[in-house]
């Protein structure tokens, strides 16, 4: 049965916005938020409908805004509150929607509750935070446990104020909110979440969204890695026992008050069991998450390994990852999201794809292909449209901005001493997956600093600025850019296969080059056939037995010519309108 009423957020074209690094609108060399309103009939001509702002709130930036010292204020270059209340109105004025990141897993720990909190044990927020007393080993003083960081190093800060440890998964200067006390989240609840709603945003991204419920009795994690002091413990704080109690309190306390609010959750480490205790319907927790499968391919991240260990994954490898989040669908009451970059990944084109400049834009518009005919709310992130790749495995350490990056490169240094061997291996690493590709600014046109500020870049532009930008895509009709937009109203244009479908099958699973896969339509009656080559090379068609003969419509291919093969990165769409797919 098709869904006649869906929420406004399921047929969605998303757009995430990096603020420091995408239009900069007084020269300083930082995004802003007036860059950003001045682009918004660019996004609403490209079929934008929500834009996803990355933090744009107070903040030291030890970690570009997701350490929040005032979620009431705005960053000073970013520009001012009247400047957001600006932007709400002119995105709602266009009829475009605009969600913010909810980050509450942590504060800065420049904020004022946790100023207060490290003053002594016995001030009115002592126990906002996770504080543990030391262990004492040999007379030496330890932290509470041997918890790792998830940005390396040990996962706890000693206070002396109050001869106590702090928690803080990521960063020094990130530490974690006590979910366990009731008046702390009522805080958060006020001060993060309705004040913001009050203001008529529609919806956030939830920055963490299962960490904030903690093992409470602290133990010491496994040794797996013998050679560190510090050991991944994510057994005892992703999922934990309270997760559900508290989004559902969330749920019920505020967000039950503003109507139809979107809420995306980032949630990582959790396996598809667990993903529908947190997207299914029936529950109201999240309306979906983004599910990390694909774009974690090639690293370690779910065993904690390091930025250097990166490495290239299979095609097949990448086949069963979207098959996951697709079949979060079959069956259930659940919705997915479909994306393949943000803000804390290397560019798609680099990491799924080529950014070879033989077959770039061929590849990229390939990708474009995927993303359009796969289901759920579909979220792109700025650059992508116009085919931006990672920067080049030229560059040096002293280009990079991210702090886990820049943690990565110096663990090596110090544990490495140095070798030139093993940085070399890091900055490659870095190079695939490292945060640093997704954070470059953006390449409006072939001026000086890629038209992104008149000023001095806050970090360097990408050296092909001059190829690939926005300007020169515009009015080009094979662009990339105009590809995008193609794709982006076919998807529009056939919603119940392309956006509601809950049937997705794999029919060549185990093809090192090629990627084909049906969806079938809610009613019955049509089925959509894909097509993609991943390769350098002419690649044959694996068609589904029931479809060989059937009468079928070319809906869409990115090659110029369409053959009896697949060209080499090609994505091709068929439909078929009769009903020729019976669990064939």
């Amino acid at each position: 049965m098709s869904e006649s009423k869906p929420n406004w957020w399921k047929a969605s074209t998303c757009y995430q916005i990096w603020p420091a690094s995408y239009k900069d609108s007084n020269g300083d060399g930082m995004g802003d938020i007036p860059g950003i309103i001045s682009t918004l009939p660019y996004l609403k001509d490209l079929g934008v409908e929500t834009i996803w702002l990355s933090p744009m709130f107070d903040s030291p930036q030890k970690d570009m805004g997701y350490d929040i010292s005032n979620y009431e204020d705005i960053y000073p270059p970013y520009g001012t509150m009247s400047d957001m209340d600006n932007l709400i109105k002119s995105c709602h004025d266009l009829d475009i929607k605009l969600i913010l990141d909810l980050v509450v897993n942590h504060t800065s720990d420049e904020h004022a509750w946790f100023l207060e909190s490290r003053r002594d044990k016995t001030n009115p927020k002592a126990d906002w935070y996770i504080w543990r007393d030391p262990k004492v080993v040999d007379g030496q003083r330890r932290p509470p446990n041997n918890w790792a960081s998830i940005f390396g190093g040990s996962a706890w800060e000693y206070v002396p104020e109050r001869d106590q440890y702090y928690l803080h998964l990521f960063a020094v200067g990130q530490p974690d909110l006590n979910w366990e006390n009731e008046e702390t989240r009522s805080a958060i609840y006020s001060s993060a979440v309705k004040f913001w709603l009050d203001k008529g945003i529609d919806g956030f991204r939830v920055d963490t969204a299962n960490l904030y419920s903690k093992d409470t009795s602290y133990p010491d994690a496994p040794v797996v890695n013998p050679s560190e002091d510090c050991q991944v413990a994510f057994q005892y704080f992703v999922n934990g026992p309270r997760m559900h109690e508290f989004l559902q309190e969330l749920r019920e306390r505020v967000l039950d008050q503003y109507g139809d609010i979107l809420m995306v959750g980032e949630l990582p480490h959790t396996g598809a069991d667990e993903v529908m205790a947190y997207v299914s319907a029936a529950r109201r927790e999240y309306n979906c998450v983004f599910d990390f499968d694909v774009v974690n391919l090639g690293t370690t991240t779910n065993e904690g390994g390091k930025k250097h260990h990166a490495h290239r994954h299979t095609l097949p490898q990448f086949k069963d990852a979207v098959r996951k989040a697709q079949d979060l669908l079959r069956g259930t009451d659940a919705w997915t999201t479909v994306f393949l970059e943000n803000h804390d990944q290397g560019r798609s084109l680099s990491r799924f794809a080529t950014d070879a400049p033989a077959f770039r834009e061929r590849a990229a518009k390939m990708l474009a292909i995927l993303m359009c005919t796969l289901s759920g709310t579909m979220f792109l992130y700025q650059g992508q449209e116009i085919g931006t790749y990672n920067y080049p495995i030229h560059w040096g350490v002293e280009e990079l901005r991210d702090v886990d990056s820049i943690n990565a490169y110096n663990e090596v240094l110090l544990h490495h001493k140095g070798d030139r061997l093993w940085l070399k291996k890091t900055l490659r690493g870095l190079q695939l997956v490292g945060r640093d590709n997704a954070r470059l600014p953006v390449q409006w046109d072939s001026s000086a600093n890629a038209g992104f500020t008149a000023g001095k870049p806050w970090m360097r532009v990408h050296d092909d600025y001059e190829n690939v930008n926005v300007g020169n895509q515009l009015d080009d009709p094979r662009s990339v850019l105009s590809f995008w937009k193609k794709m982006i109203k076919l998807r529009k244009d056939h919603p119940e296969l392309m956006i509601f479908s809950r049937d997705f099958d794999v029919w060549d699973k185990w093809d090192q080059h090629v990627f084909t896969f049906t969806k079938k339509h809610p009613d019955g009656g049509a089925t959509l056939l894909v097509f993609l080559n991943f390769s350098d090379e002419e690649q044959p068609m694996h068609y589904p037995v029931a479809l060989r003969a059937a009468r079928k419509e070319l809906l869409v291919s990115s090659a110029d010519e369409v053959g009896d093969y697949l060209s080499p990165w090609e994505g091709r769409v068929y439909l078929f309108n009769e009903t020729v797919l019976n669990g064939a």
